[in-house]
């Protein structure tokens, strides 16, 4: 079997306020970067992809019910989208799936003029970078 190396990245678990709502935005852009469902729990979902998964759960233990990414703690998670036509076709199909595009302004550039990206925030607040490989 092979093991991933030292560092890599094993899982990341969001908490969120609405698992139904989380399960269909998350597994919307999710499915279209390569993950596959991975497990299931009256409270949670992951989804897989090589060594890594992501889990969203709606956590008993949840102490409030909003998710600001620009209180201290997780900003966004950046992916690996594959070539800027990905990233636009991406972006143009999130609203359908409950993402919004942020900084529409400066789009696809907005993390820079040598950096081809798309920003989206879902309906939670939770936001992602989906990174153009031919940047």
């Amino acid at each position: 079997m092979n093991h991933p190396g030292i560092g890599s990245l094993h899982h990341v678990e969001l908490w969120v306020p609405d698992l139904a709502r989380a399960i269909t935005q998350w597994g919307w852009l999710l499915g279209q970067l390569g993950y596959a469902r991975f497990q299931d729990w009256p409270a949670g979902r992951s989804w897989r992809l090589g060594a890594t998964y992501l889990v969203i759960e709606q956590s008993p233990a949840l102490t409030g019910r909003d998710h600001d990414r620009r209180r201290p703690g997780m900003n966004h998670l950046a992916f690996h989208a594959g070539p800027r036509q990905r990233v636009d076709a991406l972006a143009a199909q999130g609203p359908a799936h409950g993402w919004t595009l942020l900084f529409p302004q400066a789009h696809p550039y907005a993390g820079g003029p040598d950096h081809y990206a798309a920003y989206l925030a879902n309906t939670d607040g939770f936001e992602v970078e989906l990174v153009a490989s031919d940047t």
